[in-house]
């Protein structure tokens, strides 16, 4: 029973989340500052997520950190999700193949 009432409370509070915002705000939004800031939230929460995830998923911190470091570098000269999660995944193999 208790876990049923956890979960009804659960569903309740992330109803509220994207309920009350839709509720309340109900003209478009001018201020400048506030569209930019909603602009970036979904990619803050996904690096919020990801990034703790990438270093603490491999045996060695050091692995996930270089691997980390490579993916980023890898974006940023115009690689695509795909070949930069093969990199990082090619960069903790090797990494964790000498240092474990």
């Amino acid at each position: 029973m208790r876990n049923l009432v956890c979960i009804f409370v659960m569903a309740f509070v992330s109803f509220l989340i994207r309920v009350v915002p839709l509720t309340l705000i109900r003209k478009k939004i001018r201020s400048r500052f506030i569209r930019s800031v909603l602009y970036y939230v979904p990619y803050v929460t996904l690096a919020v997520m990801t990034f703790p995830a990438i270093v603490e998923a491999t045996a060695s911190p050091v692995a996930g950190a270089v691997a980390l470091i490579a993916g980023v570098v890898a974006a940023w000269c115009g690689a695509g999700l795909f070949p930069v999660s093969c990199i990082c995944c090619a960069v903790v193999f090797v990494l964790e193949l000498f240092l474990v």
